[in-house]
């Protein structure tokens, strides 16, 4: 068990346990009977943004301890837009050599090009903002939850070049922090913190003190105060303040208002700030994100003018609570005044669009695929 497979994973011990059976018994037949070169042909079934760093590692990984050559022919580069059931990538070799592969490649695939179209479309809604990346509790495991990071990295990386977005600037885990060119993951408090502490100052003041050089960003929602916590705790961190250092963070769930908001409120803070945004929604999905319960872009202008009628227009926001693409659009045509984004969302919604598939095109060179796959056939040359 090398190092390398270590980081990539899984290893050669571990992949036939991983591997659907049918492959392993295909396997079994080729070298027994008679090995043939093959050429692979990977497709989605939906739009993707590429992102296929992970699979193509760990398959020329596999390959290489198998003493094996392959070619990957990967027709477009990472953060590529593709289009339903364009090939992403041609894969040749000897089949004995790929076949029980196409499991785990395919794992490694198609759930990190989904995450990398949903993070490109949150980064170019919301250019100014920076994003951290918030998935990995929602992760089935340490595996996805590196794949889901990689998706959003090569999301974010595509709209810094495009559009010039600030993008995603961390991860919440150590683990993924490198794919944002981080060495640990970033993130202060929880919210059994300020359960522990006994109020939201308390917590602060507890991480100040033991993390006294660090920037603090505070939960304000805890105990239904969003305002109140709030101005409390600018009011006894100037410091941070000044050194722009301090953040208040809104995750109120989608069960209340924020503290002073109800319906009538949040349009009229939408009036005064972006009237344009309450006149120009399309869905009620797209109202309750405007003015509805729980993080709002209502509430954050509400929680902006409270700052800045007090002297805090240095205190920084952060928002989280189901940012998705959609969400991420509302909140950039009610010109939200956020700073920090912390999500998980781009996360797939319905995971069998994330299932990528992959048909062998030719048998030692012959052309043969399966009647209606005929499409993939086109520039496998």
């Amino acid at each position: 068990m090398t190092k390398k497979f270590l980081d990539i994973g899984p290893n050669p011990e571990r992949q036939p346990g991983l591997t659907d059976t049918y492959f392993k018994k295909t396997r079994e037949i080729i070298l027994k009977t008679g090995d043939v070169k093959v050429t692979y042909a990977v497709f989605m079934r939906r739009p993707v943004t590429y992102a296929g760093g992970l699979a193509v590692r760990w398959l020329k990984a596999m390959a290489k301890h198998r003493q094996a050559e392959i070619l990957v022919q990967e027709n477009h580069p990472e953060g590529a837009w593709i289009g339903a059931g364009e090939p992403i990538c041609y894969i040749s070799g000897l089949f004995s050599a790929l076949v029980d592969l196409e499991t785990i490649f395919l794992q490694k695939l198609g759930s990190a090009c989904v995450a990398a179209y949903n993070a490109y479309n949150m980064c170019i809604e919301l250019p100014e903002v920076r994003f951290l990346a918030m998935d990995a509790r929602h992760c089935a495991g340490s595996e996805m939850a590196e794949i889901m990071a990689y998706g959003a990295s090569i999301g974010s990386n595509k709209a810094q070049k495009k559009v010039g977005a600030i993008g995603f600037i961390g991860s919440s885990t150590d683990a993924t922090a490198h794919f944002f060119g981080q060495n640990q993951g970033m993130g202060t408090m929880p919210h059994a913190l300020i359960g522990y502490a006994g109020s939201t100052i308390k917590a602060a003041e507890s991480f100040s003190k033991i993390f006294p050089n660090q920037p603090m960003t505070v939960l304000v929602d805890y105990f239904g105060k969003e305002i109140t916590d709030s101005l409390e705790v600018a009011r006894n961190f100037p410091e941070l303040i000044k050194s722009g250092s301090l953040s208040l963070r809104i995750d109120t769930h989608g069960g209340r208002f924020v503290e002073g908001l109800d319906t009538q409120k949040s349009y009229a803070v939408l009036e005064r700030n972006v009237p344009s945004a309450v006149r120009g929604y399309r869905t009620e999905s797209e109202l309750r994100d405007l003015i509805g319960t729980g993080v709002s872009a209502a509430s954050i202008w509400h929680l902006r003018e409270n700052l800045d009628n007090n002297g805090f227009q240095k205190v920084k926001i952060t928002a989280s609570s189901g940012f998705d693409p959609d969400k991420c659009r509302v909140f950039s045509f009610a010109k939200t005044p956020v700073d920090t984004i912390g999500t998980g969302s781009y996360l797939p919604k319905i995971w069998s669009e994330t299932y990528a598939t992959a048909d062998i095109i030719s048998y030692d060179g012959k052309e043969k695929v399966k009647v209606g796959r005929e499409f993939l056939l086109k520039n496998s040359e």
